[in-house]
């Protein structure tokens, strides 16, 4: 594995996260101490955090110390139900990497009365210095609730108290919402918990692999297919604003752009273009997609208006211009390109102007995603052999390799900007790709559960 550089400030903390911070209370939280990172604090935020004694997270050699996080059973009727709930909330917030959730069998006090002040002093012998305590139940009118409250042990301070309802069949939504908002205000950054995933799901040998449009929750639960198989699909990439996904579909060996509602189950054929499409994504609004449609042995880059199906083409060098995808603001697409006789990543104006490449390292550079932040570009990166996932900002400096195997491919954003999924294919005769997530520190990369194999992930936005 290649040594891992030191983290950036940008993606720890985030734009204005201590204005954030302050508009919200939270002066005396501070999840990683500037310190640790090489760089200076303002002195009245470090006055702060050293004198109120609040929750601390640490980074030592590049990696961080979560949080010492308490969180006891749910209450409710039904203890099962309690029990589960429990369960995500505790998964979605250890699986981050910022949280340490401790032993329940560690715990003194024993919350019955969720409007009761906890002990402080009971979860501090036992170390914790955040603690989630919760009820969960049917109300009247059949649905399902989870009631919780968020505390700061070591301020002895309640930071937030909400209630969840949801329906049975999404009874899971009603713990990720809980991890969200206990996430959201011990770090200052939004959750990313309650979110879904599409990808293609992957069964059979190697030579007749059976590829399928599915999705699923981010932590891998509630997967559920879109298409069956009886046509080939590929790289299903979410709206940022409607619940519907674009994906490439083979018909008559030929590939085609269309999209899915995904609530409805109805499809549409976006267009029948001259050459071979490839690489739909859409715009930040979700009015338009930009592609790449191959012509006589090079392509170009076509972005089309979703309402009035009229196309526009972005670029006609005689290249191979594929992979786009816009900045967050929509000025902008980064896209990869062997216009320069290899294969590299380019910047551009949204209308096709003022192209520039921005990689220049070793290797063979692809599918570049840009940070929902705009601070960061993901790239999968093929060299000596090895295909590497890595993140540089939009002009090309400050690259860094996240990670590295045996044919890395396909990073995709969560919505807050601090979590990648990609996908890795296993070797041998009965190998396929597997999904896996990674966080910007490069530390905390973990598989992905999928019942078959998994490929071209796309991290949906935070559902409403």
């Amino acid at each position: 594995m290649a040594p891992r550089q030191r983290t950036d400030l940008d993606w720890l903390q985030g734009p204005n996260l201590d204005r954030r911070r302050a508009a919200l209370g939270l002066g005396a939280i501070a999840l990683v101490p500037l310190a640790a990172l090489g760089l200076s604090a303002p002195a009245s935020a470090q006055r702060s955090a050293d004198s109120e004694g609040g929750l601390r997270g640490t980074q030592r050699e590049g990696t961080i110390a979560p949080i010492p996080i308490a969180i006891p059973e749910f209450f409710g009727e039904d203890r099962r139900f309690a029990a589960e709930v429990t369960g995500v909330v505790t998964a979605d917030l250890e699986r981050s990497g910022l949280f340490r959730p401790l032993d329940p069998a560690s715990f003194i006090d024993r919350v019955r009365d969720l409007n009761a002040a906890p002990r402080f002093q009971d979860w501090r012998v036992v170390g914790a210095q955040a603690l989630v305590v919760g009820r969960v139940g049917r109300a009247p009118d059949g649905r399902f609730f989870a009631e919780f409250r968020l505390y700061d042990v070591l301020s002895q301070r309640e930071l937030v108290g909400k209630r969840f309802a949801a329906d049975g069949n999404d009874w899971r939504r009603l713990a990720h919402r809980v991890a969200d908002q206990a996430y959201e205000r011990l770090t200052g950054e939004r959750g990313y918990f309650d979110t879904q995933v599409a990808f293609i799901d992957e069964t059979g040998p190697k030579d007749r692999r059976r590829k399928r449009l599915a999705i699923m929750d981010q932590d891998g639960a509630n997967v559920r297919l879109l298409s069956q198989g009886g046509e080939l699909v590929l790289t299903p990439r979410f709206s940022p604003t409607a619940q519907e996904i674009t994906y490439l579909q083979y018909a008559s060996e030929q590939p085609r752009v269309f999209l899915m509602n995904m609530d409805t189950g109805q499809r549409e054929m976006v267009g029948n273009f001259p050459g071979m499409t490839f690489a739909p994504r859409f715009s930040p609004d979700g009015q338009r997609l930009v592609m790449s449609i191959g012509e006589g042995g090079a392509s170009s880059l076509v972005e089309m208006d979703l309402r009035s199906r009229q196309s526009r083409r972005l670029t006609n060098t005689g290249a191979i211009d594929t992979g786009p995808c816009y900045s967050p603001d929509g000025r902008r697409i980064v896209f990869e390109s062997d216009r320069d006789g290899a294969q590299q990543l380019h910047v551009m104006n949204a209308d096709g102007s003022g192209a520039k490449r921005v990689s220049y390292g070793d290797g063979r550079y692809a599918t570049p995603v840009w940070s929902p932040r705009g601070d960061l570009i993901a790239f999968t990166k093929q060299m000596s052999g090895s295909f590497l996932i890595g993140v540089m900002r939009p002009d090309g400096s400050g690259e860094r390799i996240l990670t590295e195997g045996y044919h890395n491919e396909g990073p995709t954003w969560s919505p807050n900007g601090r979590v990648i999924l990609f996908f890795r294919e296993s070797q041998g005769a009965s190998g396929g790709p597997r999904l896996f997530s990674i966080d910007l520190t490069g530390y905390n990369e973990r598989p992905v559960q999928t019942p078959s194999f998994g490929s071209d992930p796309a991290w949906g936005p935070l559902r409403s």
